[in-house]
Formats: C-alpha cells, sequence, structure tokens
C-alpha cells in the first residue's frame, strides 16, 4: 500500500532527482513534446502543470518562483507570454502522456509528454508559422534583389571610373601596363647571359699575381 508515499524517487538521491525534474520541465516548455519514460513522465507533469498554473496568474512572485525551477530567461518569459494564454479557459489538464512502447536495451516503458493543444489552437499556430514563413521568404528575396543592384551599380561605377582615369592619362589600362625587359638586355646577344663584374675580392686576387 502506497500510505504517505507523496512521489517517486526515480532511484535517485533529492538533488539528483530536483535537477532531471528541473530540466525535464525546462525541455518540455522549450519543444512542447518530449521523449521519457513513463515514471519520469508522471512526476515531470506534476511539476509542468504547477508552474503553468503560476504562469496563468502572471503576477511577479509567480515570475520569480518559476524562475526559480525553469532554466533560462526566455523559457520562463515563453511560458508567461505564450503557454499560459493557451489555458486561459482551461483548469487543470494541460499536459498529456502517450505510451509508446518499450525501449530497445532496458525495456524500459517509454511514453510521449506533450502540451495539450486544442484544434483551434494548433489551427491558429499552423497559420501564424505559414505567415512568418512567407514573409521571412519574401524578405530574403527583397534583400537578394537589393544586393545585386548594388553589385551591379558597383561594377558600373568603376567602369565608369576606369575609362575616365585612362582617358585623362591618354591611354587605355593595358598600355599603362609596366613593360617587360627585353631578351637582349637580360640575356645579351644571342641569348647568352650578361657577364657580371668581378668582386672587390676577385680584382684584388687578379692584381696581386694569385
Amino acid at each position: 500500500m502506497r500510505h504517505r508515499k507523496d512521489h517517486r524517487k526515480l532511484s535517485r538521491t533529492h538533488s539528483h532527482r530536483k535537477a532531471l525534474l528541473r530540466n525535464l520541465v525546462t525541455s518540455l516548455f522549450i519543444h512542447e513534446r518530449i521523449e521519457t519514460t513513463v515514471a519520469k513522465a508522471k512526476e515531470a507533469r506534476r511539476l509542468g502543470e504547477r508552474m503553468i498554473t503560476f504562469a496563468k496568474r502572471g503576477d511577479i512572485p509567480a515570475r520569480r518562483h518559476v524562475a526559480r525551477f525553469v532554466h533560462g530567461d526566455d523559457v520562463v518569459r515563453k511560458l508567461f507570454d505564450t503557454v499560459a494564454p493557451w489555458y486561459a479557459e482551461r483548469n487543470g489538464g494541460y499536459t498529456r502522456i502517450v505510451r509508446i512502447g518499450r525501449r530497445l536495451g532496458d525495456a524500459g516503458e517509454t511514453a510521449l509528454l506533450e502540451l495539450v493543444k486544442s484544434p483551434e489552437l494548433k489551427e491558429k499556430l499552423r497559420k501564424d508559422a505559414e505567415e512568418a514563413a512567407k514573409a521571412a521568404k519574401a524578405a530574403e528575396k527583397k534583400g537578394g534583389a537589393a544586393k545585386v543592384a548594388k553589385g551591379k551599380a558597383g561594377e558600373a561605377a568603376a567602369a565608369k571610373g576606369g575609362e575616365g582615369e585612362a582617358a585623362a592619362e591618354g591611354g587605355s589600362p593595358k598600355e599603362k601596363r609596366s613593360a617587360k625587359p627585353a631578351r637582349g638586355e637580360k640575356f645579351g646577344k644571342k641569348g647568352v647571359p650578361t657577364q657580371h663584374k668581378p668582386t672587390t675580392r676577385a680584382r684584388q686576387r687578379g692584381k696581386s699575381g694569385d
């Protein structure tokens, strides 16, 4: 008999169990659906629904209480601003557990813990996602067209500037290139390399008769 048995220990110490449940609840609010064992899902559901109840209150003490348990300011903001309004007309039952069978390895019974969404809410979220995708695509297309126009304008300005400089100097850019040394200057006549002058040491040896 489970008299005076308030929760499942999950074969962990108090600190380990608390850290585990905090991570599960935080992941539930981030992804809106998590996969875990049935025992962990039942324990996380209790705490997750309590956090949603606090978020529905919406006052400063409730926000501080939730921030002490849930990781991340952005997750707390999402819980209060996005998730809590979903259940404004609902008293409890914010999550559901769907059993999906046993996993390979230890044959542990697994389940999906997810936030409950009404058909109207699902349709609204789907439309919002489609509108956001269309807006992002239009902004990307507009930004790409602006980049192409800017690049063409820069190329035209560069070409115009190059023609003006060439006309001012009286020659084309090809004529401005430095001419390569002639073959005769580099190798001498008939392709024979020019002889270098002897160094000072060699001249001294020649004078001394060595």
